[in-house]
């Protein structure tokens, strides 16, 4: 696998749904930070004509692909939700292409240091699935803010919202493997202070690495 160690200095970027992850990645990216994204990796792993929804194919059957060919998702979503052993197999395919696009991405960046932007890095090992990453940054939201966000964003109801909440690794899950910490109950100006103070941290740390 590609590896970003002794290249470039690495952060990850992780937070729970409706945390303000989007929003720290735009703040770091107009400060000319390299921001490569899980979620645009993770689909890109699966696009029309890739090993990736090769080996999806053999794994699940055709009937995941739509009329076009590509990935059906919100099959592939009800095929995998409540079956852990197809999520797994799932996760198997992806989650690999997904660690090695982002670290040639971070190795490759010509800013002072990188942010590998990573949703679910709690999830999959932290540390253990992404050894390249000097440093951890938590976005972090009390449950009820969270919760709040997201009814307003999707428009869904506090129950689905505690769902989707308890889906994910905890807070504390989160907080435990953070070296660095962003409170995002503020406004956005708020974060964007935060975010500034960070990347000047950031630039002297990739600076003495």
């Amino acid at each position: 696998m590609a590896t970003a160690r002794n290249q470039t200095y690495c952060i990850g970027l992780t937070g729970g749904i409706a945390s303000g992850k989007t929003a720290v990645a735009s703040a770091f990216e107009s400060l000319g930070i390299l921001v490569a994204d899980a979620d645009v990796a993770a689909r890109d792993a699966v696009a029309a004509g890739s090993d990736g929804l090769a080996e999806v194919v053999a794994a699940f059957g055709v009937d995941v692909l739509d009329a076009d060919g590509r990935l059906d998702r919100a099959s592939m979503r009800k095929r995998v939700f409540g079956d852990d052993s197809a999520r797994k197999r799932l996760e198997a395919i992806i989650h690999p292409r997904v660690r090695e696009t982002l670290a040639r991405q971070c190795a490759q960046a010509s800013s002072p240091y990188a942010i590998a932007a990573i949703p679910l890095l709690a999830e999959v090992g932290a540390r253990i699935a992404y050894p390249w990453l000097q440093r951890i940054l938590v976005v972090d939201v009390p449950v009820d803010l969270q919760r709040e966000r997201l009814t307003r964003r999707d428009g869904i109801d506090a129950a689905l919202a505690d769902r989707m909440i308890a889906a994910q690794a905890t807070r504390e899950q989160r907080l435990a493997i953070a070296d660095d910490i962003v409170v995002n109950t503020g406004s956005l100006d708020d974060l964007q202070r935060h975010v500034a103070a960070l990347d000047a941290r950031y630039r002297k740390l990739a600076a003495f690495s």
